[in-house]
């Protein structure tokens, strides 16, 4: 006769709840970062970031008007790359404002250097994160913006639990995202490179303690922008 086991309801608990945080600790951006784990790679990547023909696609005032910025606020930029659209936040928080640019490479890191350097940008510091957190300063930033990048973190739940904490109580967490369909990156790269498409990034961000206020076109067919406050 066969012998059923059967396992203790507590125990089948704590197995359920240890898989899932197994789940939420799994790196899930691993296609869309492949291209970030070389020197060269990164390099190639640089190249597109900087280049001049960029503002026509990323739109950056529209997108600076669209966040609603003002005189004297703290942004940061997570995930600033080769600090491109340090610049533009510069202009927008004016002289009595701060930008915090963040990046976890350091290369990137030393271009974006370099590149405020060239702007004579005085109110823009440069802080280096972790997969996990972006080591802004705590309850200090009144808009995050996270600019093709969300698609990049590896812990999405770690990093959103960051910058829930990192922003004042009544800041504003803004998503700039591209949509998971065949025209919204060339070759049909968005496929394969996004992870989410908009209602499931929306649903997992939501799920992490923050409320969607608003969401709009920001590049028809390619990006979509979406604004959260703290739940």
């Amino acid at each position: 006769m066969k012998t059923i086991v059967r396992r203790p309801r507590a125990l089948a608990l704590c197995a359920a709840v240890l898989a899932l945080a197994t789940a939420l600790d799994a790196q899930v951006a691993t296609q869309a970062n492949s291209t970030y784990q070389t020197p060269e790679g990164r390099q190639a990547v640089a190249k597109g970031l900087a280049d001049p023909a960029r503002d026509e696609r990323q739109k950056p005032q529209e997108l600076v008007a669209a966040m609603g910025l003002q005189r004297g606020m703290t942004v940061a930029d997570v995930g600033t790359g080769v600090g491109y659209m340090l610049p533009f936040l510069s202009r927008a928080v004016g002289p009595a404002g701060r930008v915090i640019g963040e990046d976890i490479f350091d290369d990137f890191l030393a271009s974006a250097k370099q590149a405020v350097a060239n702007a004579g940008l005085h109110n823009v510091l440069l802080i280096k994160g972790t997969e996990t957190d972006p080591n802004l300063p705590e309850g200090q930033i009144d808009e995050i913006l996270v600019l093709d990048a969300y698609h990049h973190f590896n812990y999405p739940e770690k990093m959103l639990a960051a910058l829930h904490k990192d922003l004042k109580p009544a800041g504003k967490l803004i998503i700039v995202e591209y949509y998971k369909s065949k025209d919204a990156m060339p070759n049909g790269r968005a496929l394969t490179h996004i992870r989410l498409d908009k209602p499931d990034v929306i649903r997992e961000i939501e799920a992490n303690h923050f409320r969607l206020v608003s969401e709009r076109e920001h590049i028809p067919g390619s990006q979509y922008m979406l604004t959260l406050e703290r739940n």
